[in-house]
């Protein structure tokens, strides 16, 4: 018997250094109480009724809380915390009364001004299950036993948490990975592409645009598109744009480049008018980075393009991550505004990955939510992920927005965004970025529908 106590002992101290190195890999544990996940705690107030929430995640010995809602705590033990009944059960623990709870008597509280009468708590967990935290709903009285569906709703919100916990990771992964290979590279062959190569590339008209279609899921068609740049150098090939829009930014001709893009876009707009008279030209969506964002005037000078070229605003969408409104919400706010009086889409890219996505949608006047393909292509490993997409989806129809799903490649995820009432999708099944002849093409199809992506496709399309 002292053996396999032993063995158990020993398996469990494994588990926990796993539990704690996922929690390391995350970063959390090493910043201040953040406002993306304020957001999220206090949605969760709002919908339960609550009188405190608390988001908190667990090391050693402590619960160190990342966002509350109601009174403030900072952190607490981890003996006989909420924390460790989670972590014990493995799963949510619902407790509508905490007098009839037998096991109540063990859980320490960390409340001072309310006494807590009935509380649930959800894990938030690492992308391989492991729990790093929780969140917690607290209520001054007893609850009726919490639904179903209310259960689904808590755990949802806490996967949302876990969805940004684990691209934490892996910005803090890949940063680390890529530094180490631009060292690397610096060391062998010197820095490229330099501001005279990228300038050279403007002047010599190297930059070209692709188009992926965005598709009306239950149909098929073509409703939109989203304008992609590519280069096309000389002597390398086709060039991504990650390999020379960070240096673009750092060397401030991303201001260039992005005027000579949306100028761009305007022309093709009009040619497609011009080849496919009496039908309108989809939206065609253009990212704009935080240079181009912040930048001076910038409604002005979408309003004059927009003029000079004849397009209507009806038919440009201006995409924007949430990195580019952060540094100055105030402002961000202001130019969105002006943007949204010229009538143009406005578009949250990559929604779900910032650091404060929910606040955000709370306060700044976007039409359209793109979830991002990190979120989309996880859909088929299991329930978690299909229950953050459902979460979004679900978020952006309450406050009257569209949602667009990015990175679509195999047919279960498609069928999958249908079941959950996503409208607009993006992707490789449908379409990788084509150049815009292959577009005009498709444009061409009757009713711009795209052949069925479970039948096998022709060279045509």
């Amino acid at each position: 018997m002292a053996q396999v106590e032993l063995v158990a002992g020993k398996a469990g101290m494994h588990q926990e250094e796993a539990r704690l190195e996922a929690l390391a890999a995350t970063g959390i544990l090493d910043t201040a109480p953040e406002a993306n996940f304020d957001a999220i705690t206090r949605l969760a107030a709002e919908y339960f009724k609550a009188d405190t929430v608390l988001l908190g995640f667990g090391d050693e010995s402590r619960v160190w809380i990342k966002s509350s809602w109601g009174e403030p705590v900072r952190e607490l033990p981890r003996k006989h915390s909420i924390f460790e009944r989670v972590l014990a059960e493995d799963g949510p623990v619902v407790v509508p009364n905490v007098e009839d709870d037998a096991e109540f008597s063990r859980v320490r509280l960390p409340l001072r001004r309310i006494e807590a009468q009935s509380f649930a708590s959800a894990p938030v967990r690492s992308g391989d299950g492991k729990i790093l935290g929780t969140l917690t709903i607290f209520s001054c009285q007893p609850r009726r036993p919490m639904a179903i569906t209310e259960l689904h709703t808590l755990e949802s919100l806490a996967e949302i948490v876990a969805g940004q916990l684990e691209l934490r990771r892996l910005r803090k992964a890949y940063s680390g990975h890529r530094g180490r290979l631009e060292r690397n590279a610096e060391r062998v062959t010197g820095i490229w592409p330099r501001k005279s190569d990228l300038r050279e590339a403007l002047d010599q008209r190297q930059f070209v645009l692709y188009y992926q279609p965005e598709v009306e899921l239950a149909t098929r068609r073509i409703i939109g598109m989203e304008a992609l740049i590519r280069w096309q150098h000389p002597d390398r090939g086709l060039i991504p744009p990650m390999d020379f829009i960070p240096i673009a930014e750092e060397t401030g001709l991303i201001l260039q480049i992005g005027d000579w893009g949306l100028s761009e876009v305007c022309q093709q707009i009009q040619q497609w008018r011009d080849e496919n008279p009496g039908r309108p030209a989809p939206r065609v969506c253009v990212n704009l980075s935080a240079r181009q964002f912040s930048r001076e005037g910038l409604a002005d000078h979408v309003e004059a393009l927009l003029r000079r070229t004849g397009v209507s605003s009806q038919q440009i969408g201006l995409e924007m991550t949430e990195s580019s409104l952060i540094p100055d919400p105030g402002t961000a706010l202001e130019v969105l505004t002006s943007l949204r009086r010229l009538g143009v889409s406005l578009l949250m890219d990559d929604f779900g990955t910032g650091y404060s996505s929910l606040n955000h949608l709370h306060t700044l006047p976007f039409d359209v939510l793109k979830i991002d393909r990190s979120f989309v292509m996880r859909m088929d490993e299991g329930k978690q992920p299909q229950q953050i997409v459902r979460t979004i989806v679900e978020l952006a129809r309450t406050m009257g927005m569209d949602v667009v799903a990015e990175g679509i490649e195999t047919s279960e995820q498609y069928n999958l965004l249908r079941q959950l009432g996503c409208r607009v999708g993006q992707g490789f099944l449908f379409s990788r970025p084509v150049p815009a002849e292959a577009m005009s093409a498709m444009l061409r199809l009757p009713g711009r529908i795209l052949p069925d992506p479970a039948r096998p496709q022709t060279a045509a399309t």
